[in-house]
């Protein structure tokens, strides 16, 4: 009951705030051109910014090392969920601006919002070092799988895009890659906790120098950004959002749900089960492989020329489907005894 309590909080707020901007939307309080214009801003600056936050929020990238295996684990499993959803939407989607919408509501979940707090129930019930480790590990896979996650909903977005009859080539994707505001935030993240470790400490072991502490009014700028980065964007994705379009586009609906959270989590975490991960790993495997299509990738279809509308009905079918499958996964793996 815990774990059902847990996803409904986790998945409710998103759905309502969905609703708020659905209901701005029927009292007709903006014109129809803002709701593309609050998305640019949650693309170029608010979502950026939430990633900057999300990777130096790491306290330690050293302990990178540590879980090497679980890292490695993590970022293969992406990339091969990557090519399997390629190979799906070849095959059944004729649409090439549904192709990139729904190849990335097959591999990127919502880890960064929902993931974390996910990690820290399931492990709630670990010893207290066991619980620490847990949460540790799901902020180390954050760091790679973020950067990842958000290189391949470029390329998604991009394969299938065709300008002039001509489909888009290998420069033009690594060149979108380099200027995608995402991309920015995450890789000004990791720059900032390379230089953490060149930062001398004091005799009590803490850094001399940190933008949280020596520089607080930049930090509480970035943190106030970063948590208004997802409520916008779900208000945006509400005012956007059609209820006209999910008889249109039911059959794209059914089949990005299904596989982004009812395939995708029972391969991932059988295969974590065949590699014998020890349970504080599977916290965050299920965080990373069991939560809805990630927010921010409405918005990105949007800004790189993909079916906005299906991105939209996507986050929301899949942030509704998820409370019910998080639980019946969360069940199993306890009743299993993996978890």
């Amino acid at each position: 009951m815990d774990s059902l309590i847990f996803t409904l909080n986790a998945v409710l707020p998103i759905i309502l705030c969905i609703l708020i901007g659905y209901g701005v939307k029927l009292l007709k309080i903006f014109p129809d051109d803002f709701w593309p214009k609050l998305n640019k801003l949650c693309f170029r600056v608010l979502l950026p910014v939430l990633l900057f936050r999300n990777i130096y929020d790491i306290e330690n990238i050293t302990r990178m090392a540590d879980y090497w295996k679980a890292i490695l684990f993590s970022a293969l499993t992406i990339i091969g969920i990557f090519f399997l959803g390629l190979l799906v939407v070849i095959l059944f989607i004729k649409d090439d601006k549904q192709k990139g919408v729904i190849l990335q509501c097959i591999f990127r979940s919502n880890y960064a919002i929902i993931g974390i707090g996910l990690i820290e129930l399931l492990s709630s019930h670990f010893i207290d070092s066991d619980r620490q480790l847990a949460i540790g590990i799901g902020a180390i896979i954050s760091a790679i799988s973020i950067p990842i996650f958000n290189i391949l909903a470029i390329i998604s977005l991009s394969i299938f895009q065709k300008e002039e009859g001509k489909k888009t080539n290998v420069k033009d994707i690594l060149l979108k890659i380099c200027k995608n505001p995402l991309i920015i935030g995450v890789l000004l993240g990791i720059l900032v906790l390379l230089i953490r470790l060149l930062i001398p400490t004091n005799d009590l072991g803490n850094k001399v120098f940190t933008i949280k502490d020596n520089l607080s009014f930049i930090y509480t700028t970035i943190k106030w950004l970063a948590q208004s980065a997802s409520p916008i964007a779900l208000i945006a994705l509400g005012g956007s959002f059609s209820f006209k379009a999910v008889a249109k586009l039911k059959y794209k609906i059914i089949l990005g749900t299904t596989i982004r959270v009812v395939i995708v989590p029972t391969l991932a975490l059988l295969l974590a089960c065949l590699f014998k991960f020890d349970k504080i790993y599977f916290p965050a495997f299920i965080a990373l492989f069991g939560t809805p299509v990630a927010v921010s990738s409405a918005p990105m279809a949007q800004e790189m020329g993909g079916d906005y509308e299906l991105a939209g009905q996507l986050v929301v079918w899949t942030s509704i489907s998820s409370a019910f499958t998080l639980f019946i996964i969360i069940l199993i793996c306890s009743s299993a005894g993996i978890i």
